[in-house]
């Protein structure tokens, strides 16, 4: 969107968009599988030298499971408002550049498909799971290893910590039952 076609429309550009951006995310994160039906829909406005991005993002991501890489398919959707400012304006609102409250513009459009993609990655969760582990706490395991949660752990780490105590086999000694 062309930064002046914006400013002369005071009540702003609305748009309705479906996107293709599978390979270009995946080109900036490989481990993502799947990107399908990502619609933008909202508006951009200018207002006191500032460009004003607000829209609706809905899309599905296909990820791998943390526990088992099975693919999960995740259906996204949320509201998205980013502020800009054109290079040549960042003296006029200084204390908001140096705030990073707002973005910069180095070119006279503001690409919607950049932003998307920056959402979508911003939003990738760090836990995820298929149904089936979400109603479990089995955790994957082989012949030799098993994953631990961080709890499992320390309870673990507490136990060894008494059995390998070389004072274990003296407590009771001094017992006062006697």
């Amino acid at each position: 969107m062309k930064l002046s076609d914006i400013r002369k429309n005071p009540e702003g550009l609305p748009f309705d968009k479906q996107l293709a951006l599978k390979d270009a995310l995946i080109a900036r994160e490989s481990s993502i599988l799947d990107l399908q039906n990502v619609t933008a829909k909202g508006i951009v406005s200018y207002d006191d030298g500032l460009y004003l991005l607000h829209y609706h993002l809905s899309y599905e991501l296909t990820l791998p499971s943390s526990r088992s890489m099975t693919p999960v398919t995740l259906q996204e959707h949320y509201d998205v408002s980013e502020v800009f400012i054109a290079a040549q304006d960042v003296a006029t609102k200084k204390e908001m550049v140096d705030e990073n409250l707002v973005l910069i513009l180095e070119d006279d459009v503001i690409d919607l498909s950049e932003s998307v993609l920056d959402n979508i990655l911003l939003n990738i969760p760090l836990k995820v799971l298929t149904e089936e582990e979400e109603k479990t706490e089995a955790m994957p395991e082989g012949d030799s290893w098993t994953v631990l949660t961080e709890a499992q752990y320390q309870q673990l780490r507490e136990e060894e910590k008494q059995v390998n105590n070389p004072f274990a086999s003296l407590s009771g000694l001094f017992d006062d039952s006697e």
